[in-house]
């Protein structure tokens, strides 16, 4: 680096932009532990007043925490952050992380080899990781944050509200009465939100809220078939059900073959994500979650910038919609 005698010195620019004479000697030095609106900022009025500066060398990689790599809904959350990240030249990592215990060590490798940023799937991160990451520069992206996040933590989910809404209304619509729903583990925030929107389908239909035809489990076809042959079994089955996940709604149609039923002829079944509601036997009407653009778009939120940045942490939510297919009808008299 050269510099003119005269010109203002390190002390001057730092105070300048407001940062630390450490921080203006980073991003005079080239250094990537800086945040990318800071180390723009200082390289401008550094230029301008007569230094070079270094290059800034990015990392040019982006981490993904997913807790599984199997099965269609993982490949397609991958899918979004890997094409969203060869778009602008980045390459993905993907890691499995869903505790605290693999986290750790997840964060040890990421600062060692340099990262710009991390898009956690289904894990929020306690406020101690976050402080650590914070401390790394390490910007953070929580994709459907599994309880609500605070106003520190940026994330993108879905619009599981309108989407259990969305699916009961289907129902109330064809002209069923009893509908239940299988809703996915209390510990999610969006089984939560999925089951809020049943109940308000059914009221804002005028139809009661039966709480005997709620049940949960996991987000697995082991649980749908479980929880349907409860259902199944009560006095007044319902006409209807709508699932927490497609893998819950696989396991209401074993349930039904089980039974010697079938579906939409004798009970109409909705499922939720449709990643694999179409290779149903019969095809399975869902909801909709666009899966590889919540990525994408937290692709895209980790770029606006991080920690330093004039950005605010902010919850988006990604709009379901409603796929019809064969395994909804009007009930049987």
């Amino acid at each position: 680096m050269r510099h003119d005698p005269g010109r203002s010195t390190l002390t001057g620019i730092a105070a300048e932009a407001g940062v630390s004479i450490s921080t203006v000697s980073k991003v005079l030095n080239g250094r990537t532990d800086v945040a990318p609106r800071t180390r723009d900022r200082v390289g401008q009025l550094l230029r301008g007043h007569g230094y070079q500066v270094a290059p800034g060398l990015r990392a040019g990689v982006v981490d993904l925490l997913i807790g599984s790599l199997h099965g269609p809904w993982a490949e397609e959350l991958i899918r979004g952050a890997v094409e969203a990240a060869r778009e602008a030249a980045h390459s993905m990592v993907v890691t499995t992380v869903s505790s605290p215990a693999e986290f750790g060590p997840w964060l040890e490798q990421a600062t060692g080899r340099g990262t710009d940023g991390v898009l956690s799937v289904l894990y929020l991160p306690s406020a101690a990781e976050r402080r650590r990451l914070a401390a790394a520069h390490i910007p953070l992206v929580v994709i459907d944050p599994p309880t609500e996040p605070g106003r520190d933590v940026r994330s993108v989910g879905t619009t599981n509200w309108q989407g259990g809404m969305a699916a009961t209304r289907h129902l109330a619509e064809l002209g069923h009465r009893r509908i239940a729903a299988i809703g996915g583990p209390e510990r999610f925030w969006s089984a939560n939100a999925r089951l809020d929107g049943y109940r308000t389908a059914l009221m804002r239909s005028g139809l009661p809220v039966d709480e005997a035809l709620v049940v949960r489990g996991e987000f697995a076809v082991p649980d749908g078939r479980r929880e349907a042959l409860r259902l199944l079994a009560r006095p007044e089955p319902p006409t209807g059900i709508v699932a927490g996940n497609d893998n819950q709604a696989f396991g209401v149609l074993q349930a039904l073959g089980e039974r010697g039923l079938r579906a939409p002829d004798d009970i109409s079944v909705v499922g939720f994500d449709d990643v694999i509601a179409a290779w149903a036997t019969p095809p399975m009407t869902a909801i909709r979650q666009p899966l590889a653009a919540m990525t994408a778009a937290g692709f895209r939120m980790l770029r606006m910038g991080g920690e330093g940045s004039v950005v605010q942490p902010q919850h988006i939510e990604l709009a379901t919609s409603l796929v019809l297919r064969e395994s909804t009808a009007p009930p049987r008299d």
